[in-house]
């Protein structure tokens, strides 16, 4: 089985402007150490970084699990030798600003989810722009059962995300949601049986390169900062992705390319 302690606790695979990142410990069904954060860390900073990167894809390896969240075991250990409990959100830890506390990553993420996402797994989730999931996958935040609370952020995303006595049952129970439930709450974009997956996902990352790149960094800054916003304030609001796109050379090429019945020639810039 692939995935051993040896071998990277990630994979980071760029190509055709996609990102894929995908959580490397299979044999423990993706279970997130601190070793996997310091990778984490370096490949969203690569990410943001890389300007012929649009895209990114998350996903974990194996056929049973897109990650079960902390490695409690790991968790355990730390216990003992007298580390402190974690708590909402991770600065000051290994691989922050994790992607749930990376609030300024302009680039879209999609979430190819199989199989268990649970406690941080769901979280990684929750905090993705597109979630795509197999039939087959499982969606829970387990840590009340556990004596824990749903730190990176499951505790405020899923209240956002939901209504609140929807969103309350499934964090004070670790109840679980299957695909399908997922779907009728508006979590994920898409179900897809397990092996039309990677094509449903090509898709959606097809979809989203056909799209100006400044454009969506634009709309996707725009809507996540003024989501909390009242109406007015956010058609006031100075937003630095959108200053890019009006002044680029894409805001001029996109109407041009309609006007001349042809595709777009994106420059990004």
């Amino acid at each position: 089985m692939s995935g051993t302690e040896d071998e990277p606790r990630v994979r980071y695979e760029k190509k055709n402007h996609v990102a894929r990142i995908t959580l490397n410990r299979p044999a423990v069904l993706n279970a997130m150490d601190l070793r996997m954060h310091e990778e984490l860390a370096a490949i969203w900073d690569d990410v943001e970084a890389d300007d012929e990167v649009r895209v990114a894809v998350l996903t974990g390896a194996g056929e049973r699990s897109f990650s079960v969240g902390q490695d409690l075991r790991e968790r355990a250990l730390l216990d003992r030798q007298g580390v402190p409990p974690s708590t909402f959100g991770s600065r000051g830890q290994p691989g922050w600003p994790r992607l749930t506390e990376r609030f300024n990553l302009s680039k879209p993420v999609v979430a190819r989810v199989h199989g268990y996402a649970l406690g941080g797994g769901f979280e990684l989730a929750l905090a993705c722009d597109l979630v795509v999931a197999s039939d087959q996958a499982v969606f829970a935040l387990p840590e009340a059962q556990l004596g824990l609370v749903p730190g990176a952020g499951g505790a405020f995303r899923l209240a956002r995300q939901l209504p609140l006595k929807t969103a309350m049952g499934y964090l004070l129970t670790g109840r679980r949601l299957t695909a399908d439930m997922a779907l009728h709450f508006g979590l994920v974009n898409q179900v897809v049986p397990y092996e039309q997956l990677d094509a449903c996902v090509t898709e959606w990352t097809d979809a989203l390169l056909r799209s100006a790149p400044l454009a969506v960094r634009a709309i996707k800054e725009a809507v996540m900062r003024s989501v909390d916003m009242p109406l007015e304030e956010a058609f006031t609001t100075a937003f630095e992705w959108e200053q890019r796109r009006r002044h680029s050379k894409d805001a001029i090429e996109g109407p041009l390319a309609f006007a001349e019945q042809r595709e777009p020639c994106w420059h990004g810039c």
